[in-house]
């Protein structure tokens, strides 16, 4: 079991950046691959970035690269966010995977809630204004 816990999310003008953490906790935390999800009001749930359990692998979604970076260090999971922009408004989420190394890092259904051995956080808000 894996627990996660998100921090950091907030309201930040355009322009701004952000630092989200999610701290893991848990049999076996440090070995499980880590993502990033967002979900905006009235839109599915998408993938924004992902590591691997080493940190030598990351996935980012085409919308953010450049702008964003997903790193980890032991326990704890981390997204800079710069250049935000409005259409960033969403409720972030922290996600855990063990077992799944097979399955590339942006396969969004080895990420599924439902799946033995991954876990999710409850989100934290981040709000971009113009």
């Amino acid at each position: 079991q894996v627990q996660l816990v998100e921090s950091g999310g907030g309201l930040v003008q355009a322009g701004g950046a952000l630092r989200l953490s999610c701290a893991a906790s848990g049999r076996n935390s440090n070995a499980s691959d880590m993502a990033w999800f967002r979900q905006a009001p009235g839109k599915e749930r998408d993938i924004v970035a992902a590591i691997n359990w080493s940190g030598g692998r990351t996935y980012y979604a085409d919308s953010v690269k450049g702008r964003f970076t997903i790193s980890r260090d032991n326990d704890m999971l981390y997204l800079q966010m710069n250049s935000l922009k409005p259409e960033d408004t969403a409720v972030y989420y922290c996600a855990a995977r063990l077992g799944s190394a097979s399955y590339p890092l942006a396969d969004v259904t080895s990420w599924r809630r439902e799946r033995a051995g991954v876990y999710w956080g409850q989100g934290t808000q981040v709000t971009v204004s113009d």
